[in-house]
């Protein structure tokens, strides 16, 4: 007898999607981040968490937002894979981010960003980084940043040390 479970439902829609707009993901709030509707703007995705030492970039990331949000949509995807450094449920992340950082920037629900449970969009982006050769592909730790350009082509990978505000990203936000 086949058993479906979420991890292979997951697995199998990760085999299939092909292309960042394939995505549709959990927002924080409950409902929907449709990748679809970011076609035209560059997209940049950081796993985020709120008991990091990372965790100011926040307000770097917030900052970079405010100031290229016509251009530039960020997506933060709270994990919990690096020191159990988000333990909180999706309400307490929500008010972390909006109290503590004034956070206005989609967030998506929390999701794994490595291991067995990864999360789809997240094996495609260590797929699509393996396959341009961009370093480091796999997440290596809390506020990774992935940039997408305007058609949706993973185009560079931040550490988690690299600041929002960093010339490199700056550049290649700015970079047409």
């Amino acid at each position: 007898m086949f058993k479906i479970t979420l991890l292979s439902i997951f697995m199998l829609f990760a085999a299939t999607a092909s292309h960042l707009y394939d995505f549709k993901v959990d927002a924080v709030d409950g409902g929907k981040i449709d990748f679809s509707k970011y076609k035209g703007k560059k997209v940049l995705i950081v796993n985020t968490a709120s008991l990091c030492g990372n965790t100011p970039q926040y307000e770097g990331l917030e900052k970079l937002y405010k100031k290229y949000q016509k251009n530039l949509v960020i997506v933060g995807f709270p994990a919990n894979n690096f020191g159990s450094q988000e333990p909180g449920s999706n309400k307490e992340i929500q008010e972390f981010c909006t109290k503590k950082y004034a956070v206005t920037f989609p967030m998506a629900a929390k999701i794994s960003v490595k291991g067995a449970d990864i999360h789809p969009l997240y094996q495609w982006l260590m797929d699509e980084s393996k396959a341009k050769h961009l370093e480091p592909a796999a997440v290596t730790w809390n506020f990774q940043k992935y940039l997408l350009d305007e058609k949706g082509n993973l185009v560079a990978v931040f550490s988690p040390k690299t600041q929002p505000d960093a010339p490199e990203v700056i550049a290649a936000i700015e970079k047409k």
